[in-house]
């Protein structure tokens, strides 16, 4: 009885469907598509942004360099 089957899943898109209309829903499901869309190419766009700033010359450990300085 704790599962979900396709009966109650086919329930839960008719109640759906008479709730909210077959526009809205279409308009829901266009609108997460293209948030999905952009998201993603967000993520691909900080890899790349990230990886044309990177200095392949760069020491590796710049940072340790300050510490020394500050160390009496």
């Amino acid at each position: 009885m704790g599962t979900w089957g396709i009966g109650h899943w086919l329930i839960v898109l008719l109640i759906a469907v008479l709730l909210f209309g077959t526009k809205k829903l279409g308009n829901i499901g266009g609108d997460v598509a293209s948030a999905i869309k952009s998201f993603r190419k967000g993520l691909q766009d900080d890899e790349h942004a990230s990886q044309l700033k990177a200095d392949p010359n760069a020491p590796a450990n710049v940072g340790s360099e300050s510490k020394r300085e500050n160390t009496p």
